[in-house]
């Protein structure tokens, strides 16, 4: 595509101060200066490439180049002149690019709070959500990575995940970006292969942080909503102690219904494991127990292993809470209500706090 023409407005008065200088050897003054610097600002705001403005500037300089014999001194005067008005050109142009780049930055920003908050009127954030590559009116889903550390959108880890993302789907509408400290991933809800990918690098980068992924949801009401599902999911595995590397909201809908009815919950846990707290020890061992055996479906030997007992000592344990609760946690009919208690349990915090 060819580079448009750079008007000569952006040059004004360009080739007098070469022939001043050339004639007097003085340098630029300070208003010539200031109108170079106005001149790049104005360049930067219509779009112009700065390459293209300096070579603009040079073959100016060989058009009227104000010397036809003279000596060194003089044309050390001229080449001076020229790098100050070069110099000064740039400077406003960059300027006006940082100012530029900070107001993209801010609407970027505005724009993300809004989205994932579910604020401004819907109409307008999905105008807002095409100059960002989304198109609210299709389905998205939402992908949330916690690592050990907050992360600002400015850090190493977002732009490292960022480049290995773009890299790979540079084609696709996809949205990256941190919130809270968590790094956020927003891509069509019919490109899974995306928040995927997102998981992996974000779990590598984060070095070995957790990744939530929502349901995918139709609208800008939908964004919000993946988004909060991926943020209940970090919550619902941190309370349960879920060490997956990727969480799948779908996955764990059966957590947010058994806590639909909070007071019943609380009072089957109370009911069904609040005997243990008559146990030696109190009821922390016993119900850490009950969770690894679930764990490992029922699988004596399995649990044994992963909480370092022998059989015979897990056996004991097993038979205690029997002793304790009435319920036999290898009797199937039992063993439902049991689970069922302990996953009440860890989503309320028991027995850490009272129900």
């Amino acid at each position: 595509m060819a580079e448009p023409e750079i008007p000569e407005r952006l040059l004004e008065g360009y080739a007098r101060i070469l022939a001043e200088v050339a004639e007097t050897g003085r340098r630029l003054t300070r208003d010539e200066l200031e109108t170079r610097r106005t001149l790049g600002r104005e360049a930067a705001e219509a779009g112009y490439q700065l390459r293209a403005l300096v070579r603009r500037h040079l073959a100016e300089t060989r058009a009227d180049w104000p010397l036809t014999s003279s000596g060194a001194g003089a044309t050390d005067a001229v080449l001076s002149a020229v790098e100050q008005t070069i110099d000064a050109f740039a400077e406003g142009f960059e300027r006006a690019q940082r100012i530029t780049v900070r107001r993209e930055e801010a609407a970027r920003r505005e724009f993300i709070d809004d989205l994932l908050y579910g604020r401004s009127d819907l109409g307008r954030l999905a105008e807002r959500a095409t100059r960002f590559g989304l198109r609210l009116s299709r389905a998205h889903a939402v992908a949330v990575a916690a690592g050990p550390e907050a992360y600002a959108e400015s850090d190493a880890v977002p732009r490292q995940v960022e480049s290995a993302l773009l890299a790979r789907f540079g084609g696709r509408k996809i949205l990256i970006t941190t919130k809270d400290g968590r790094l956020v991933c927003i891509a069509p809800g019919s490109q899974p292969d995306v928040l995927r990918y997102f998981a992996k690098q974000s779990h590598a980068a984060t070095d070995g942080g957790q990744v939530a992924v929502g349901r995918p949801h139709r609208g800008p009401g939908g964004v919000v909503h993946s988004y909060d599902e991926a943020l209940d999911a970090l919550d619902m595995a941190q309370r349960m102690a879920l060490d997956d590397p990727v969480l799948y909201a779908a996955d764990l809908l059966v957590y947010p219904v058994l806590t639909r009815d909070r007071q019943a919950m609380a009072d089957l846990v109370r009911s069904e494991l609040g005997p243990l707290k008559e146990a030696r020890g109190g009821a922390e061992p016993l119900l850490r127990t009950l969770s690894v055996y679930f764990d490992a479906g029922c699988v004596a030997a399995e649990t044994a292993r992963r909480l370092s007992l022998s059989v015979r000592a897990l056996t004991y344990r097993l038979e205690r809470i029997h002793q304790l609760t009435g319920s036999d946690p290898s009797d199937p009919m039992h063993r439902y209500t049991l689970q069922t208690a302990v996953i009440g349990a860890r989503l309320l915090d028991w027995p850490a706090k009272e129900l």
